[in-house]
């Protein structure tokens, strides 16, 4: 079995430790070696409280903690800031990191890999919010923030919160195979294995409302309308707007030109359609409304730095 260990301090994140364990857990129902072996450490053993006040039991004290270590897993939280200057607890991390296949942290749990001088001449990511602070205090990281999670040799970052589920379903993935990973999302119930690459918001999410009612139902009508006609004249029309008027007022109330937000937005349909359906990829592309394969294919690549085909191999659930 694969050792796991995972750090907590007081007023870590809840699920940046109990997301990634369940995923390694989980993937222990169908790993023909046994899965993994989860031990949560801290400075002291004993009870440490998350964000919120929950106690989880911390099994050892990480100095007594030795090798060999499959993965060592740091959490993030709010506690984070005040836990940077414990010398005891950036020295472990760093002692443990040698002794480790492959280190990951999970949201701002960077700030302690970074601190152990863990990312220096790497690329990481963390979550939005402790983004410009995570690249002012260690600019000899390379911190892309926009990513899922990132992958720079042995060392694994993740961003924000949940995509530490993300971020252990592509440890499970990388050990035994993306269906494996596969099964364990499908087990959770919890969005199939997005690549790291991927940005950390869904279009909708990522994007402002618009302070109009009518702008708001016209970006409604964009996401669960694809295949309509979304050029400029057809979305101007539906608006009640002039072309130039609609360009400008669009822009101005979601951040984006209309042109990007429907070609972005055909890029998630098109990827939630390769993820969830076996059509091909011309029929993809014509219910997405890109057109032709060439244009997905184009599109993906932009926006994703996959091809189409790579990214269904990869990330597609195969029912049993």
């Amino acid at each position: 079995m694969r050792r796991v260990v995972l750090v907590v301090f007081e007023r870590f994140q809840l699920l940046d430790l109990s997301g990634p364990a369940d995923v390694f857990a989980s993937a222990g129902l169908f790993a023909p070696d046994g899965g993994y072996r989860l031990e949560a450490a801290a400075v002291r053993a004993g009870t440490v409280r998350a964000h919120g006040g929950i106690a989880v039991h911390a099994d050892t004290a990480l100095r007594e903690v030795t090798g060999p270590i499959d993965t060592l897993l740091v959490a993030g939280g709010f506690g984070v800031p005040d836990h940077l200057a414990d010398r005891e607890l950036v020295a472990q991390v760093a002692r443990l990191a040698g002794q480790a296949r492959r280190v990951a942290s999970v949201c701002n749990g960077a700030f302690l890999l970074a601190e152990a001088g863990l990312l220096a001449g790497r690329r990481a990511t963390t979550h939005w919010w402790v983004a410009d602070d995570f690249a002012r205090r260690y600019p000899a990281t390379e911190a892309d923030p926009a990513r899922i999670y990132i992958r720079d040799g042995d060392v694994w970052t993740s961003a924000g919160v949940t995509s530490g589920i993300d971020l252990a379903l592509a440890l499970v993935a990388d050990d035994h195979g993306h269906e494996l990973a596969a099964r364990v999302a499908r087990a959770l119930v919890v969005y199939l294995h997005r690549p790291g690459g991927q940005d950390q918001f869904s279009l909708p999410v990522r994007t402002p409302a618009p302070r109009s009612e009518p702008l708001r139902e016209l970006k409604a009508f964009i996401d669960a309308n694809p295949g309509a006609d979304l050029r400029i004249p057809a979305l101007a029309a539906r608006a009640a707007m002039s072309e130039r008027h609609f360009s400008r007022v669009f822009t101005r109330e979601t951040g984006m030109p209309p042109g990007a937000y429907v070609e972005r937005s055909r890029a998630d349909a098109a990827r939630r359609l390769l993820e969830t359906t076996a059509h091909p990829l011309d029929r993809v592309a014509r219910e997405s409304g890109l057109g032709s394969p060439e244009t997905l294919y184009r599109v993906f690549r932009r926006h994703w730095r996959i091809s189409p085909g790579d990214y269904r191999r990869r990330f597609q659930a195969k029912e049993n």
